[in-house]
């Protein structure tokens, strides 16, 4: 099992509760709908929060808080493997889900000050 994690910046014509609410109910509907034909195991959106907890944690870590560079939420997506994301994609309706996907990603993500990547977990406790 791998997971693609997507750390989400919003663009900045949206504010932090427009962003989560147009990925939650918009958004998530689409995804939802592409879970067969992409293979997708599994999907979580995490919505950044404020939090007196979070600014303290940081603060004892020297990691900024609150200056507009903090995530506007995560996504996790979890597949069988990579090859079975790249055998889904390469399906005619894969490829039309994927692109549904992206297109609409336009909508809310700001792509340059976001990140992705793979990741297989370690399980600790």
């Amino acid at each position: 099992m791998i997971k693609l994690t997507y750390c989400l910046h919003r663009l900045p014509s949206l504010s932090r509760a427009q962003f989560q609410d147009y990925w939650r109910n918009t958004h998530a509907p689409l995804v939802e709908d592409a879970r067969e034909a992409l293979g997708i195991r599994r999907y979580i959106q995490q919505h950044t929060v404020d939090s007196p907890i979070a600014a303290a944690n940081n603060a004892g870590r020297g990691i900024p808080y609150g200056d507009g560079e903090d995530f506007d939420g995560v996504a996790e997506l979890w597949f069988d493997s990579e090859e079975a994301v790249a055998a889904a994609a390469a399906t005619e309706e894969g490829h039309r889900h994927a692109v549904i996907l992206f297109e609409d990603e336009k909508n809310f993500i700001d792509f340059v000050r976001s990140r992705a990547f793979i990741t297989r977990a370690n399980e600790v406790i």
